[in-house]
């Protein structure tokens, strides 16, 4: 599959889809409270896209039955939302979520703690975040796709943290999930060589213990395979000449790290 670059029009169209994207996360976490259920968390995020117009991108995507990807503590990924779920203070909650706006995605991850959680857990959490700004330093044209991976994977493993293997992130546009896939690791070869206008989502995922992960019954829910805490972040990327835009997070900046 070829690498789309994106044209003016479908990067505005992007663009407004990160904008609500980042108004649907951060609405998120602040509702975020000991005693919520899972479900409760998508059923919120999806009133909120639907209030603005957008679809949800994860709604029936392959069949997932939710709007939000809950995921706590030792869920890495695609933690399907329940009603029997109830979140208890000391979790940390990964949301991941994507809008359609006019035909086109965006997507991203947050990782939040619940009330008082324990400093290794704000650790995992930060140190997360920093692997996205260590990554996209190099996400600009003239750069090679895995000098992105080669960065993020290089910070999380001086921490002695597991970066997860067996998921990655992915280019992005009018298909939640296009060409190129995107590891959180150093790769032997250089990857497709960036060029403006391409718009990719990057996703470090890191467990405080091993890298290896295990796929739950429910086939979407990924644990870490010892059970460690993992943490998730996700943006929206546009490639440019010059810095990485951030499509969705507009807000989020490196200095804030």
């Amino acid at each position: 599959m070829p690498i789309t670059v994106k044209s003016p029009r479908e990067i505005e169209l992007m663009t407004e889809a990160g904008r609500i994207l980042e108004i649907v996360h951060n609405e998120l976490g602040k509702a975020l409270h000991p005693g919520m259920t899972t479900k409760q968390i998508d059923e919120l995020g999806e009133e909120i896209i639907r209030s603005y117009g957008c679809m949800p991108s994860f709604l029936n995507y392959n069949g997932y039955p939710a709007s939000i990807c809950v995921s706590v503590n030792d869920e890495v990924v695609h933690g399907i939302p329940s009603p029997h779920h109830f979140i208890r203070e000391g979790d940390i909650v990964s949301l991941d979520a994507g809008v359609i706006y006019k035909g086109y995605h965006s997507d991203a991850a947050r990782t939040h703690g619940v009330g008082e959680i324990s400093e290794e857990a704000k650790k995992l959490i930060r140190v997360t975040r920093e692997c996205f700004f260590e990554g996209i330093k190099y996400a600009r044209e003239g750069n090679h796709l895995f000098d992105i991976s080669s960065a993020i994977g290089r910070y999380a493993e001086s921490f002695g943290y597991g970066v997860v293997r067996d998921l990655c992130g992915h280019g992005i546009g009018n298909a939640l999930h296009e060409a190129p896939e995107i590891p959180n690791y150093a790769m032997n070869r250089k990857g497709v060589l960036l060029k403006a206008g391409m718009t990719l989502a990057i996703e470090p995922m890191i467990n405080i213990g091993g890298w290896e992960v295990d796929w739950m019954d429910d086939d979407w829910t990924v644990v870490t395979r010892d059970h460690s805490l993992s943490a998730h972040y996700e943006n929206t990327v546009l490639i440019t000449e010059n810095d990485p835009v951030l499509l969705s997070g507009q807000n989020e900046h490196q200095e804030d790290v």
